[in-house]
């Protein structure tokens, strides 16, 4: 037994959990590591060719685990089988498979021997040649009936032909012709299209492997009424699959069509407007939104609403009001916008980091700065002659102020003096300042030809 340690060291896990991965038919042990789970029971899962398995019982006590080869009792003969499942999981299994009757169950004789496996792979090569000529003996006798597989019994004294048949078949006259052909036992099995399709196997068009070929063990009537609930086309080319029957697949989701359809208004129910009458025309089902058509037959004049707008409309045609539009605008709300992680980031921001480090980064921000500041201190230099020649060319201001009394003008002087004064201070402020911004655009620009010049030599 190998065991597989945990790194919290809390215990450890049996590999004997994991069988056989077996399509359908694999079952997880999850009692596997307990102490004294075989012991529970003496029952036994054995698992045989595609999806047959059986359920037997270890009267002799035999020390069993999952993957032993076991030779189990049969009609006529033995079996060789695989144990796939043992403990008290075993019962539940049983339960599930209706099987209620211990009094039917079979018993296994021995673990399979070299004579075992070596009757047994002989059995098995002439399953395929069998299968061929039973198909042939099939046509002979002019039965509508396909023989899709053939499985020989462990011992090979008995052989099981499944076959697949629309309508009911009389086979008597066929049974007879492959008992003397093969000089075994005949024991015929009819399967559907489904379980057909399972044992070959196959993708499907959503891309993974058949459902009924990995996990489906039972296989529910489809009919085109789930089709319908999902608004879907009935083509038949689309909804059929590899068996060429309905996809089992459109039962997965029709229950939640179904409650989500009651939802919805009916069909028939035509919506009164001051503009006029609208017709159902489609419906998304899932996100309750409906569009009506303002003719019947031809799509026109399209407006999608939600089905609370439908059912408020149709409440107000009951009491006699019809609205002026069909679809609100108050109730419209703004859609949402997709959520960007990277819309209040900006990308670059690590790329200015590293022109920082590098040493160039802080020249370049006080240069901007610098820009910035001359270009404001430009913009204040022309906005000053600007006023003053506004002030200048107003002949109404002018006039006003001589015809004012004498103490007028002096407070107009006392005023005016202050703002010139004010002007000119700016003035020399400005000049100053882009003085001073050269003097250390030079020093910058001394300072990177002497780092050049040393980095040079």
């Amino acid at each position: 037994m190998l065991d597989f340690k945990l790194h919290n060291g809390s215990g450890s896990l049996c590999c004997k959990s994991c069988g056989k991965q077996d399509r359908q038919l694999n079952t997880y042990d999850w009692l596997a590591d307990i102490p004294g789970n075989t012991q529970e029971s003496d029952l036994v899962e054995v698992q045989f060719k595609n999806t047959r398995k059986g359920y037997y019982k270890n009267s002799n006590r035999i020390p069993l685990e999952k993957g032993d080869i076991v030779a189990v009792e049969a009609t006529p003969g033995h079996d060789i089988g695989v144990v796939t499942l043992t403990g008290r999981l075993v019962p539940l299994q049983m339960r599930k498979a209706n099987i209620k009757s211990e009094a039917d169950i079979k018993r296994i004789y021995r673990k399979a021997k070299q004579v075992d496996m070596d009757k047994y792979n002989e059995a098995k090569a002439r399953e395929h040649i069998t299968m061929i000529r039973s198909r042939q003996i099939a046509q002979s006798l002019n039965l509508n009936m396909k023989i899709g597989d053939v499985e020989y019994q462990g011992d090979g004294n008995k052989a099981i032909f499944y076959y697949i048949a629309d309508e009911r078949v009389d086979f008597r006259q066929l049974i007879k012709v492959l008992a003397d052909a093969f000089h075994v036992r005949i024991e015929m099995k009819q399967i559907g299209a489904r379980q057909e399709a399972g044992r070959i196997g196959g993708i499907g068009p959503c891309g993974r492997e058949l459902c009924c070929a990995t996990w489906m063990t039972s296989f529910v009537s489809v009919s085109t009424s789930a089709a319908r609930f999902q608004d879907i086309s009935l083509n038949p080319q689309k909804l059929a699959g590899q068996c060429a029957k309905l996809k089992c697949c459109l039962n997965y989701e029709v229950d939640c069509y179904v409650e989500a359809q009651k939802r919805l208004p009916s069909k028939e129910i035509t919506l009164e407007t001051q503009d006029g009458t609208f017709y159902f025309f489609k419906a998304d089902i899932l996100s309750n939104q409906i569009t009506y058509s303002s003719d019947k037959s031809v799509p026109a004049n399209l407006v999608t609403i939600s089905s609370r707008r439908a059912f408020e409309v149709i409440n107000m045609n009951k009491r006699g009001i019809k609205p002026e539009k069909l679809n609100d605008e108050s109730l419209h709300a703004e859609p949402a916008r997709p959520i960007d992680l990277l819309e209040q980031e900006s990308l670059t921001r690590f790329d200015r980091n590293k022109k920082g480090k590098n040493g160039n980064g802080n020249n370049e921000g006080k240069r901007s700065k610098k820009k910035k500041k001359k270009e404001a201190n430009r913009a204040q230099q022309e906005a000053a002659p600007a006023n003053e020649s506004k002030q200048e060319t107003a002949p109404a201001v002018k006039q006003q102020k001589e015809q004012a009394p004498a103490q007028a003008p002096n407070k107009e002087q006392a005023t005016d003096s202050p703002n010139n004064e004010e002007r000119k201070n700016r003035q020399r402020n400005n000049r100053r300042r882009s003085r001073n911004n050269n003097k250390a655009k030079d020093a910058d620009n001394k300072n990177t030809s002497d780092g050049q010049e040393k980095s040079q030599e």
